[in-house]
């Protein structure tokens, strides 16, 4: 049974950094390698929207206009894990930050995946 584990998320100051991470289990290294994964927010509305992709070889990534230039997604197949490096943290980056992944192509619609994790909670206060 696949599993993604999050972690990372917590109370900081506007301004401060954060390091999210995903772990993925209950797959083969090489399974792993083929996904596609990445980071979706929860919306007041209960509404996930994608916030950054990686590609399953790692060599493409792509942002939301919001975070682009302070939020890097990378992929690490040694550890089966994915990171969100979060700089320059704002009060509307404040959500529940979920990790994601699937075979198919990668996308923005939450639908496109397969699998999700449970969450992690990112507050910047001001």
């Amino acid at each position: 049974q696949v599993q993604l584990v999050e972690s990372g998320g917590r109370l900081v100051q506007a301004g401060a950094s954060l390091r999210l991470s995903c772990v993925v289990s209950g797959v083969s290294r090489g399974t792993f390698s083929s996904y596609t994964m990445a980071w979706f927010l929860q919306t007041p509305r209960n509404e996930r929207v994608c916030v950054a992709v990686i590609t399953w070889s790692g060599d493409k990534t792509f942002y939301t206009e919001s975070v682009k230039g302070r939020f890097t997604i990378s992929k690490h197949n040694a550890n089966q894990s994915v990171i969100l490096q979060m700089n320059n943290l704002t009060r509307e980056d404040t959500a529940l930050y979920y990790c994601a992944a699937t075979l198919g192509r990668s996308g923005w619609t939450p639908t496109g995946y397969d699998h999700w994790g449970q969450g992690t909670q990112v507050t910047a206060s001001s």
